[in-house]
């Protein structure tokens, strides 16, 4: 049965899980009931806040997101966090089991967590995890969460779907600093020091003093936003009120400038790219025939019997360019 866009307005959560899962999909007869639930949802998106969050394994990412999305829904918000869970490059199974992680808002009404494996997409951010949050804005959900694997090229993958860029930190800034990323620290709205409790607090007020001063150099993104460092702990909740505070000023200063509005249409231009190129892999992918000729220019190129220019003018022939 499809779909449709009234059922799905309703806000029940488990029509929003199979509008989700129609759109990943990758039958051919579901993929046009998707694209036709899609665009009959764009007119009920936009409205919502959405951040990505980020930071290496290990930094709390989870327990803060749980914290923080608990004290939202306390609030009055609805709260949908898309968690990306890496997929085993052999296997392509993934684990996904972050509803263990974010045990508050697993059983809260007022959120819904969607684990999605990424299923080998570049970046770290799952194949859909677009359309996925315009399908979470469409249901109601006004505050969107982006969990990112915090690996490789998944930085700038979550800072092309959001509006604000959140980069998690561990304490004890020291060698750590000289490891961290320039890109990471040019794409941070806001850079949060976790695990401030106890006897990490000390250690975590000193990385963020370090961490303010590497920012210092760096040309803001925008001249309406500096960003700022601060401490929090996703175990206790402490500064996690402040830093939504925070959120929410990016929010109203960038809205004044025109800037949101600019950077979601850019958005836009980039996922009808990421689209089309797509289709041209589908296209590479789809005929039996056409896959039996790559696999034989790749066993060329792998002997070296044909060059990989000849063997890349070869397959985009096959189909048509």
């Amino acid at each position: 049965m499809e779909i449709t866009i009234e059922a799905l307005a309703g806000g029940d959560r488990a029509v929003l899980a199979r509008a989700i899962t129609l759109i990943e999909s990758k039958r051919p007869d579901r993929r046009a009931a998707a694209r036709r639930l899609i665009e009959a949802a764009m007119p009920l998106t936009g409205r919502a806040v959405r951040v990505g969050i980020t930071g290496v394994p290990g930094v709390g990412k989870s327990t803060t997101i749980d914290a923080l999305g608990a004290g939202l829904t306390a609030k009055g918000h609805r709260v949908a966090v898309l968690a990306v869970d890496p997929s085993s490059s052999r296997t392509g199974g993934s684990i996904l089991g972050d509803k263990t992680r974010m045990a508050r808002l697993a059983a809260d009404p007022a959120a819904f967590v969607r684990p999605s494996p990424t299923s080998g997409t570049l970046g770290g951010v799952a194949a859909r995890t677009r359309e996925t949050m315009l399908l979470c804005e469409a249901a109601g959900f006004d505050v969107i969460l982006v969990e990112t694997v915090g690996v490789g090229q998944s930085e700038t993958a979550v800072a092309d779907l959001t509006d604000f860029f959140l980069v998690l930190m561990l304490p004890g800034a020291g060698d750590e600093l000289q490891g961290i990323k320039k890109g990471i620290l040019e794409l941070a709205d806001m850079i949060a020091v976790n695990k401030a409790e106890g006897e990490g607090r000390p250690r975590a007020l000193a990385a963020a003093a370090e961490y303010r001063a590497a920012l210092h150099i760096l040309t803001p993104a925008s001249p309406a936003w500096s960003p700022p460092v601060v401490t929090v702990s996703g175990l206790t909740g402490e500064g996690l009120d402040d830093l939504w505070e925070r959120i929410l000023d990016h929010r109203r200063r960038l809205d004044a400038t025109g800037e949101i509005a600019a950077k979601r249409r850019a958005q836009d231009i980039r996922w009808m790219w990421a689209l089309v190129d797509e289709r041209l892999r589908e296209r590479l992918t789809g005929d039996a025939a056409v896959r039996a000729r790559m696999g034989a220019i790749e066993a060329s190129v792998r002997a070296g019997a044909a060059s990989p220019s000849a063997a890349a003018d070869e397959i985009a022939a096959l189909i048509g360019l």
